[in-house]
């Protein structure tokens, strides 16, 4: 059972004996969330530790290493949810993909399909390197996954390995550059065709979902 927090005494007095009622209704409700990633390593590291920050089972993180495409990304995803749907608690649900070298249409298909189910999508266009990046300085020119690597590298003054997880550590002072960034990128298209829109990435949402429930949570 989680530790009840203490009331001050002049939170007491305005509300009386309901005090602690009113206080939690205050906080906002714990929110839950189901990460579906395409990638084994990099994406599941950097989330892996927002469950170290969060309540015990607030975050279940779910991986389908290198899928033919997103939209089997998506049908993977669909069977996980429907066990998850069946519980009583209401789950944010978020798939995490990069376009890399899949199909425009399948890319752009994908997202389309997840909102239809009620699905989150935190997408990286070409890759999830590209949130990384986003923390250091503001990036508008597509990049190779190669030049995203040497450039990591160069920024934190260490080989940078898809691997790393230490990564989060590593940047997370500088979380709110990324924000502010990728804000800025993400607004700069008009999102008609996702597909082209090189680089860009709307990781932002779900950091900010998360981060608001480590406020709740504090």
């Amino acid at each position: 059972m989680a530790k009840k927090g203490k009331i001050d005494d002049s939170f007491l007095k305005k509300y009386g004996k309901n005090a602690r009622i009113r206080k939690e209704k205050t906080r906002g409700i714990r929110e839950y969330f189901l990460i579906i990633c395409q990638g084994e390593k990099t994406e599941p590291n950097y989330f892996e530790k927002y469950k170290e920050k969060l309540h015990k089972n607030q975050i279940s993180i779910k991986t389908l290493v290198n899928p033919l495409n997103p939209t089997k990304l998506l049908e993977y995803a669909v069977k996980i949810i429907k066990k998850y749907s069946n519980s009583n608690i209401n789950y944010n649900f978020w798939l995490i993909f990069d376009k890399d070298d899949f199909t425009n249409q399948d890319f752009n298909d994908t997202i389309k399909n997840a909102k239809s189910q009620n699905i989150k999508c935190a997408y990286s266009n070409e890759c999830f390197e590209l949130w990384y990046l986003l923390h250091f300085n503001y990036y508008d020119t597509s990049l190779s996954r190669k030049q995203y690597g040497e450039k990591l590298s160069e920024q934190l003054g260490l080989e940078y390995k898809k691997e790393d997880k230490t990564i989060f550590d590593k940047i997370y002072e500088k979380q709110q550059n990324a924000i502010r960034n990728s804000k800025k990128l993400y607004n700069s298209y008009n999102h008609n065709n996702i597909a082209l829109e090189n680089p860009s990435t709307n990781v932002f949402n779900l950091i900010e979902q998360l981060n608001k429930s480590l406020t709740i949570n504090s």
